[in-house]
């Protein structure tokens, strides 16, 4: 099982595009900012995808947030402005344990970043297509799970 997790790709799809077909992923999440470009997400990922709206989404029909479970994980998608996101992840973190969940995906900051805050793996890919972390490296995240189940949560850049 592969997650590939994007975020804030304001319509400018080409790295999304070139990192669907180098890993092939088995789910797509995207954490919001897709400007209008859903369709494209969509048919490009050739699975299951998971999206929602982000703060430039203006008029889309997204939804706010997005559950889903895989492999006995219960997973929250949420752009993560209603969360402030921007000062800290506590306020996330928490909402997302009092939902129950054991990961959170989020974006807005366009900075990747991997956490486990009360219990709960706090995970931003970062922007793949307008990154702001040093380096300015377009970034994405790749979940896998080992044998005994356990998530790794890999960074990757391109």
């Amino acid at each position: 099982m592969k997650i590939l997790i994007v975020s804030d790709t304001h319509k400018r799809n080409e790295n999304y595009f070139k990192v669907v077909e180098m890993h092939k992923p088995d789910i797509v999440v995207h954490c919001g900012d897709v400007e209008g470009s859903e369709a494209q997400i969509i048919q490009a990922a050739n699975c299951p995808v998971y999206m929602v709206r982000g703060n430039n989404d203006f008029f889309s029909d997204l939804p706010k947030e997005a559950d889903f479970e895989v492999n006995g994980y219960e997973i929250m998608v949420t752009h993560g402005h209603h969360y402030y996101v921007s000062m800290g992840m506590e306020v996330l973190a928490h909402e997302a344990a009092a939902k129950k969940k054991d990961i959170v995906f989020f974006g807005h900051t366009h900075k990747p970043y991997v956490e486990k805050i009360n219990g709960v793996y706090v995970v931003n890919p970062g922007s793949i297509s307008y990154p702001r972390q040093d380096g300015r490296r377009p970034s994405y995240c790749i979940l896998e799970f080992d044998q005994l189940n356990n998530p790794f949560f890999n960074i990757a850049y391109l």
